[in-house]
């Protein structure tokens, strides 16, 4: 194993909402790869995450909590280490005004990041840097590996960014990859669409996962009443709205359930009003922001987990609740059918459909026998195919070699 340093660049590290990507560096960081983190800007409800991401946060850089004289003093040294780099870099950030966000300030912000980011490295080492999800983010990349002396590799997730192909400059940003993590066959086959064929042998599927010791099987919550539980920020592409539809129509039909939606977000005042307008009250409960430690708590009362999202790469809630042998109910649309087997390891309702959702909620309510085959079967998947610490073996190969290669 080379095991040189390695960075992990996100706009925001540790979040509440993507736990995952702390699971996964520390996976890595088991396997022997040294991991340092750099955040663009602060998180934010860190108050809600665990102590050790909590202590994650201490280790990580916040680039825009740079105070000024350092970010001056960081551009000074990545201007004489490499005079010629650091023009590169320069011209490369003014091509921004007239392609991707075509906007003077984000060109600037971004050279400006970038900078930062440069000093940060030669300090600690690091040659390869791996960024989450093709945003923003990867654009600093691209300006560091301008300058020289450094690569950089992404994770694509998806769906959002492959609805601004252009205006993300996505295409660029998988070109001048050493290589593309892509989450799914889905994922990969939009990679595929606006890349060259040439290129497809660096787009590699390597799938988010859980620690299914972490997300040990549940004891049966024993549940007079259901307990359906929902993990999302409350946005419309998360299927809320038809998610509470769907409970009004079951309750309509006399079945009893309580459904929990876990998660914050700007949808809340408009599903709140659903729920006071329909008289579900006391059938729904909102939690707010939770950290990842108080959800697992949550997953051991639940009978079922169902969401409705529009839009997704692979939900790794999905995940979670399916290691801990909850059975699940989502949409089929893009990443998921690979999750789940629709009547194999759960049930996939038409997106947007409530009286569909509404269906296979039904079904399962009315069949604990069903309930618990689909736990079952749905663990099983888990463990075979989402593994965390199975899936990042192939992580730690690709960062190896990229990194023994910068």
């Amino acid at each position: 194993m080379i095991n040189k340093p390695i960075a992990y660049l996100c706009s925001e590290y540790p979040a509440i909402s993507h736990t995952f990507i702390y699971r996964e560096i520390e996976s890595l960081r088991k396997a022997g790869i040294t991991v340092h983190t750099a955040s663009i800007r602060k998180p934010s409800n860190l108050q809600f995450m665990t102590a050790a991401e909590q202590n994650e946060a201490v280790q990580t850089i916040m680039v825009l909590a740079t105070p000024p004289p350092l970010m001056v003093k960081a551009h000074i040294h990545s201007l004489l280490k490499n005079p010629a780099g650091y023009l590169r870099m320069a011209v490369e950030a003014s091509k921004l005004l007239f392609k991707g966000p075509k906007s003077p300030v984000k060109a600037l912000a971004y050279f400006l990041e970038a900078g930062i980011l440069l000093e940060w490295m030669h300090r600690l080492g690091i040659t390869h840097i791996h960024e989450h999800f093709g945003n923003p983010t990867a654009i600093v990349a691209i300006l560091m590996k301008t300058y020289g002396g450094m690569s950089y590799s992404t994770s694509i997730h998806g769906p959002d960014i492959f609805y601004a192909v252009d205006s993300a400059l996505l295409a660029e940003k998988i070109q001048k990859a050493s290589f593309v993590r892509c989450i799914s066959h889905y994922c990969r086959s939009q990679i595929m669409r606006i890349s060259d064929s040439e290129s497809w042998n660096r787009q590699h599927i390597v799938r988010c996962g859980v620690d299914p010791d972490l997300y040990a099987v549940r004891p049966d919550p024993g549940n007079k009443v259901p307990s359906i539980i929902c993990v999302g920020r409350l946005v419309p592409a998360k299927g809320q709205h038809i998610l509470l539809e769907s409970c009004l129509l079951l309750k309509n039909k006399g079945l009893q359930f309580h459904l929990t939606l876990i998660g914050e977000g700007p949808d809340r005042l408009s599903l709140e009003n659903f729920v006071a307008r329909n008289d579900l009250k006391e059938m729904v409960t909102f939690t707010g922001v939770l950290g990842q430690d108080k959800v697992r708590q949550h997953y051991d009362k639940a009978d079922l987990f169902v969401l409705a999202s529009f839009a997704e790469g692979v939900p790794v809630v999905l995940m979670e609740a399916m290691a801990k042998e909850i059975p699940v109910i989502s949409t089929r649309i893009t990443g998921i059918p690979e999750l789940i087997e629709h009547g194999q390891d759960g049930l996939l309702a038409t997106p947007g459909d409530a009286e569909e959702l509404a269906s296979q909620m039904q079904t399962l309510l009315n069949h604990p026998e069903l309930r618990l085959q689909f736990g079952k079967a749905g663990r099983k998947k888990v463990k075979a195919s989402y593994n965390q610490h199975d899936n990042n073996l192939k992580m730690v190969d690709l960062l190896n070699q990229a990194s023994a290669q910068s």
